[in-house]
Formats: C-alpha cells, structure tokens, sequence
C-alpha cells in the first residue's frame, strides 16, 4: 500500500467516526486531523512532481484545514456552551451502517464513471465521493449548526481530494480561491452560530422553523 493510499483509508476512518460521535469537541478534532492528513497528499500524491506549488498548497491547506478552522468551531462550541448533538434525525448506528453503505455505493460509482488515468490512485475518486457524501449526510441528518459545519468542511474535503488528484492540471490560483472561499464560509458560520445562541439560547437549527413574525 502506497503512502497515498494510507491516507486515503485515514480519510474514510475519520469519516466514518465523524458519522458515529455525538460529542462536538472530539468531531471538531477529527475534522482537524482529516484537514492535516489531506494537507499531505499533494506531496505524497505526486512525489515525482514535487514544487513549490505543492508544497505552498500543503501548507497553506494544513495551515487552515488543521488549524484555523478548528479553533473557529472550538471558539464557537465555547461560546455556544455546547458539548453534544443530542437527539440527531439520524441516529449514530444507523449513521454508520449509512456511511458503509456509501462507500459501498462510491467504489461501485467510480468503477461506472471514466476517470483520468492522471489521478495518484484508483481509491482517490471513491474516498472522495464518499467524504462529499458523508459530509452532505451529516448536513441533513444533524441539529446542531456546529456537526452541520462540520458536514460542509467533509464535503469540501471531498472536492479537495478528488481536486488533488489531478493537481498537476490545475490552477494554483483555483484552489487558493477554493480554500479562501471555505474559508470565508467557516468565518461567517462561525458568526452565526454566536448570534443565533446569544438570541435564542441554543443552535438547534430545527427550532428556528417555530419562528413566528
């Protein structure tokens, strides 16, 4: 086993424990450590290729995905006085048999779908699939504004891999903005999950629906 697919079988673990922890902290740290594994992967994904330009996009992925993002959402939890999704749509056991089913269902997709024969490795498209799926699960299946950040940052590290994959066809420029955008998306998410607590006392997001005028 290659060192791209030792990170690939890290990214589907860490997906498949976000899909059955309750506990926020612990998520947000696992969503940190998938964001430092990827950081990762555009050098050892493209060993043969090394530049500056990999090892810029590392750092800066590393820098954000593993860092920056994190102490966002821990400030927010904090903030928020939460340590807990309670009482998901999902619950976490048939969360996790969904999340194997998944990746069951991305390894048959990507077999179906031609692929660039340029990607690092023939796991690279279904773990990626399966991390845009997994995080778009957690997006719908959770209350909590925070688990639902967490499902967007899942997802984009889903687009993010799949993008790696074929990095030496890109832009720097793209997935500089791409990062800057997720970027911005954490920052304001961040904001909103604060004021809709100091407003409301909870960032259940089912409960706002009551809201009447």
């Amino acid at each position: 086993m290659n060192n791209t697919n030792i990170i690939l079988v890290l990214v589907v673990l860490t997906n498949l424990k976000l899909l059955g922890s309750s506990r926020l902290g612990a998520s947000i740290r696992v969503v940190a450590m998938q964001g430092v594994v990827l950081g990762l992967l555009p050098i050892l994904a493209h060993t043969n290729e090394l530049s500056v330009r990999f090892a810029v996009l590392a750092a800066g992925t590393i820098a954000l995905k593993g860092i920056v993002f994190p102490w966002f959402l821990f400030r927010a939890v904090w903030e928020a006085e939460v340590t807990r999704e309670v009482e998901p749509y999902v619950g976490y056991v048939t969360s996790l048999l969904a999340g194997v089913l998944i990746l069951a269902v991305s390894f048959w997709m990507c077999e179906r779908l031609p692929m660039p024969e340029t990607l690092a490795s023939s796991w690279l498209a279904p773990v990626a699939f399966f991390s845009i799926f997994a995080g778009l699960f957690l997006i719908v299946s959770r209350k909590r504004a925070v688990s639902q950040v967490l499902g967007f940052l899942v997802l984009e590290n889903g687009v993010y891999a799949f993008g790696v994959g074929l990095a030496p066809h890109t832009s720097l420029l793209v997935e500089a903005g791409v990062l800057l955008d997720v970027f911005v998306a954490v920052f304001v998410m961040g904001i909103t999950i604060f004021h809709i607590n100091r407003e409301f006392d909870h960032i259940e997001t089912n409960r706002l629906n009551t809201l009447k005028d």
